[in-house]
């Protein structure tokens, strides 16, 4: 066997692996991160080992679409909050009708806004504050805000969200063991909803 072909299966069984790692999901950016061309994703495209199901996102023909994987990286600066960050989290047993994100102030996407999610704007100082890498249900990794960067979110926007929603997520934040006063009181100072937090926070605890 040719040198060149020795190195062309390397190669593509570099992306084999990669996408059972992956759980079936591949990115282009991962060509980059491994430095293999994308001479080797065209030909497991023509293969038809893998389908493209958004720009920059490929998966094999078996493997379940995650769809909350592929939204962030169609739309590289979204992190996913309030509504959509309390499911990960487990504040909420609503399973999200749509996305609620959150973006930097100046950020625009007119796809976005057209989709018919949830985009809260946020200035570009406190926008990677309490950002966290979690598990989609596919188990790829997704950027969300934390606990209680999620529970400032939920507080500064209280008046585009269901209040039954809010006390319901409140009283389940205040029975969680894993819960950090002293950060969510931080963040609340960052986001100056410091009184409200603490008004709130003081009654169920």
């Amino acid at each position: 066997m040719s040198m060149v072909v020795k190195n062309e299966l390397s190669q593509l069984d570099k992306l084999r692996n990669i996408l059972k790692d992956q759980r079936g999901i591949l990115f282009t950016s991962d060509l980059t991160l491994f430095n293999i061309p994308r001479t080797y994703l065209s030909m497991l495209e023509k293969n038809k080992e893998i389908e493209r199901v958004a720009r920059g996102v490929y998966k094999t023909p078996s493997s379940i679409e995650d769809e909350m994987c592929v939204f962030q990286v169609t739309y590289k600066s979204s992190i996913y909050s309030h509504e959509t960050a309390l499911y990960l989290h487990d504040l909420t047993d609503r399973s999200p009708l749509y996305y609620s994100v959150s973006v930097p102030v100046g950020y625009h996407s007119a796809a976005l806004n057209k989709s018919g999610h949830k985009v809260f704007y946020v200035n570009r100082n406190l926008f990677q504050l309490g950002v966290v890498t979690m598990k989609s249900p596919q188990d790829n990794g997704i950027k969300t805000t934390d606990l209680e960067r999620t529970i400032c979110d939920m507080i500064r926007s209280r008046n585009q969200m269901d209040v039954q929603f809010v006390n319901a997520a409140l009283k389940r934040y205040a029975l969680r063991k894993d819960k950090n006063l002293n950060l969510l009181y931080a963040y609340a100072k960052s986001f100056r909803v410091q009184k409200l937090i603490r008004q709130y926070i003081e009654v169920l605890l």
